[in-house]
């Protein structure tokens, strides 16, 4: 029986790779694209070693509108894709808010005339909590109004889910947007985890290397905001769960499940946890120190959002399942893993 064939962009970043592992393990054939701008090589070869399944990698800018048919034109049968690639760092996307525009708008145009010109009418996006700005009211749901994005990378995934609203209402498109909020963790093989270039843009990564003494410190980017310590509130899930959350879209999309040509949902846990909390409960859990200091606020954070995440339990019948203690536990030991 043959397997059925997703495409996924920037297969092998931090939720690409545990949504592949995913996939996998659910019975579907894979086909990955990426650059290697954020991830690498190596972990192609720990996704074997989890699943026992190679799937195909394309080394692939999809920018490159050639080398975006190539892989369409090799793999017959393409069934639904799954859009991670783009650039993602709040902070930078202030900084050289063009890049973020260019890269992240014409790769998505990209992935949908080529679906088009193939046959592809099956999408999951990557959306972001990003697109809600900072919210009027808590929790957050899909009926929330999007504010004014404070960063550029949250202005282009605002953007991005208009450009699939309008497509798929002329009918060629069925495609939803996941709108995640933090993901952290790692599988528990400790294989596979986020693995950041450079200077890390998240917390938990930050917070993983600090407490390994690769940093020195971390710093707490302010303590004055109107929450119950002062630092930023988010909601932060396992990626493990946000990678079965894919995998719950495709199905629901495969099946033809919903009325809507578009849709979106949130993806959390619908538990707000402080900057601070975080640090708490890492130290207490993995029996280590996390030196911070306290520092002025950072240009496009906002100050507390999190999730209503029962539209996705009852529509994509599906459950964030890990606790914060699980998070920063399989962090820490993907961590020590990698390191090693």
């Amino acid at each position: 029986m043959n397997k059925i064939k997703i495409v996924i962009t920037g297969g092998l970043g931090f939720i690409g790779s545990h949504t592949v592992v995913e996939l996998i393990e659910s019975g579907f054939e894979p086909i990955i694209i990426d650059d290697l701008s954020n991830s690498e090589l190596f972990i192609l070869d720990r996704i074997v070693k989890i699943t026992g399944f190679k799937p195909k990698f394309y080394n692939h800018n999809i920018c490159d509108y050639k080398k975006l048919q190539q892989v369409f034109s090799e793999n017959k049968g393409i069934s639904a894709c799954i859009h991670f690639a783009a650039k993602k760092s709040v902070g930078e996307s202030m900084e050289i808010p063009l890049m973020y525009f260019k890269t992240n708008l014409i790769s998505l145009m990209n992935m949908l005339e080529v679906m088009h010109e193939f046959k592809v009418r099956k999408f999951v996006f990557s959306s972001s909590a990003t697109v809600y700005g900072q919210p009027k009211e808590l929790p957050v749901t899909e009926k929330s109004p999007n504010q004014k994005a404070i960063s550029s990378y949250g202005s282009t995934k605002q953007m991005a889910e208009d450009i699939l609203e309008k497509i798929s209402a002329t009918g060629r498109l069925h495609a939803l947007s996941l709108r995640y909020f933090n993901p952290v963790g790692a599988h528990q093989s400790s294989l596979i985890g986020e693995l950041p270039k450079g200077i890390p843009n998240n917390l938990m990564p930050f917070v993983t290397q600090t407490a390994f003494g690769i940093r020195k410190e971390l710093t707490v980017f302010g303590n004055n905001y109107n929450t119950a310590d002062g630092t930023c509130v988010r909601d932060y899930i396992h990626v493990v769960d946000l990678a079965k959350a894919h995998v719950s879209a495709c199905n629901y999309l495969l099946n033809d499940y919903g009325k809507l040509s578009y849709d979106v949902f949130n993806i959390g846990t619908g538990i707000g946890s402080s900057v601070l909390e975080i640090i708490n409960t890492f130290e207490n859990i993995n029996k280590v120190k996390v030196p911070y200091v306290i520092g002025d606020r950072r240009n496009g954070d906002i100050e507390s959002i999190y999730a209503s995440c029962d539209k996705a339990n009852q529509i994509l019948k599906w459950n964030a399942k890990y606790s914060l203690e699980d998070m920063v536990r399989d962090a820490w030991n993907w961590e020590k893993s990698y390191r090693k």
